[in-house]
């Protein structure tokens, strides 16, 4: 293990600088426009003579590449370690008038930095490039390569971007890091989704005589009580506890005094590393068949699947991250599983690369009105990363 990169070392402003600047480039998601960020990007690595790729597999959404070279070769007949760091650079959208200051005009008051993707995951993206010149002014040499990855469309389950790199082929390398808010614990494990709708078919009537049609709006109420917060008889997880579904959306009928014909139920079902989507879709099946809804008309659509992960908490790269938090924290943080999903799975399950999922910031700040990020918690963030930047050379995994 290198020797701890103090807090004392991390330029504040510059970091708090680097946040906003790519707070200000407004990315929410629909529709995207990462290409925008690109040239806060670029400018913030500069310094360090990356080598640039990019993929865009739709004209706007683009996923940025930087490889930044390590600083010391490798020993005779060794390796150069190389890191991944995923961040998506993409942010849910905003209604400006529910915020008390303006989302993309960040803002600092007190200890904390306002603005729509300071905590998801703008801070810890920027806590990972300013971590560079952390260690540089350390004056100890890095000894790995870093590839980051600045990747469109996380919000939106990751298509347009880290499964692009996955379908491209770019996300093997020794292990990665992707610094979503997790308060600095280290999450080594998280659920996956099924989410879509039940379309239920009724028949249409006068509504003076509601018993003289089929109301899909009723069926529909029956479908929600099958599954909403029901018990699916999983097993309970050490990190993830049991899965979940919730009903979030309920549509239906066309006016008050007509049976309603159609109606939709939208559903979230979250799930454990190992199930399938079609062991997903076939379990909510089973749930709905034995509810007694014989009588019933509905189509079950799936909208979006994405499949858990995990790597075990003994892995010598979670080892290495809490580690290098502890020297820099004073205490060894907590490992912690997620109820929702990052882009860490595409990279743990098809990539072959263990993943570990930290950084700065609440995940009760993500999505919310007048996000914020703690700027102490930043200062650690970087420090502790430029920490695991100057541990992870050759041997890392027999040193953790």
């Amino acid at each position: 293990m290198a020797r701890v990169v103090s807090t004392e070392l991390v330029d504040t402003g510059r970091l708090v600088d680097l946040t906003s600047e790519l707070v200000a480039v407004a990315t929410a998601n629909p529709p995207g426009n990462e290409r925008a960020t690109s040239e806060v990007l670029r400018a913030a690595l500069a310094p360090w003579a990356a080598s640039w790729q990019e993929v865009e597999p739709s004209p706007g959404r683009l996923s940025l590449l930087a490889r930044v070279p390590a600083q010391q070769p490798a020993p005779p007949g060794g390796h150069v370690p190389v890191l991944i760091v995923n961040a998506h650079t993409d942010v849910v959208p905003v209604v400006p008038d529910r915020w008390s200051r303006a989302p993309f005009e960040p803002t600092v008051v007190g200890d904390r930095l306002y603005g729509r993707g300071t905590a998801d995951m703008k801070g810890g993206l920027a806590a990972a490039v300013r971590a560079l010149a952390t260690l540089e002014a350390t004056g100890l040499a890095r000894p790995c390569d870093i590839v980051f990855q600045f990747v469109a469309d996380e919000e939106r389950g990751g298509g347009l971007g880290t499964r692009a790199l996955m379908d491209a082929g770019l996300l093997e390398a020794d292990a990665a890091l992707v610094p979503e808010p997790t308060g600095l614990a280290v999450c080594v494990a998280e659920r996956g989704l099924l989410q879509g709708r039940l379309e239920v078919r009724g028949r249409p009537g006068h509504g003076s005589r509601p018993r003289e049609g089929v109301s899909a709006v009723e069926h529909a109420a029956r479908l929600v009580l099958a599954i909403h917060a029901a018990d699916f008889g999983d097993r309970e997880h050490p990190l993830l506890g049991r899965p979940t579904a919730n009903v979030g959306t309920v549509h239906g009928g066309s006016a008050v005094n007509v049976v309603a014909e159609q109606a939709s139920v939208g559903f979230d079902r979250r799930i454990l590393p190992g199930v399938t989507r079609e062991d997903a879709v076939a379990g909510l099946r089973a749930k709905l068949d034995a509810a007694d809804l014989a009588d019933v008309d509905f189509e079950m659509v799936v909208d979006d699947f994405g499949e858990g992960s995990e790597m075990s908490p003994d892995h010598p790269f979670a080892h290495l991250v809490r580690s290098s938090l502890g020297l820099v924290l004073g205490y060894e943080p907590p490992t912690i599983g997620m109820s929702f999903t990052t882009d860490a799975r595409f990279i743990r399950n098809q990539g072959g690369t263990p993943a570990v999922v930290c950084g700065p910031g609440d995940i009760a700040q993500a999505h919310s009105i007048d996000e914020w990020v703690s700027i102490p918690q930043l200062v650690q963030a970087t420090a502790a990363f430029a920490t695991l930047y100057a541990s992870f050379g050759p041997g890392w995994a027999t040193n953790a």
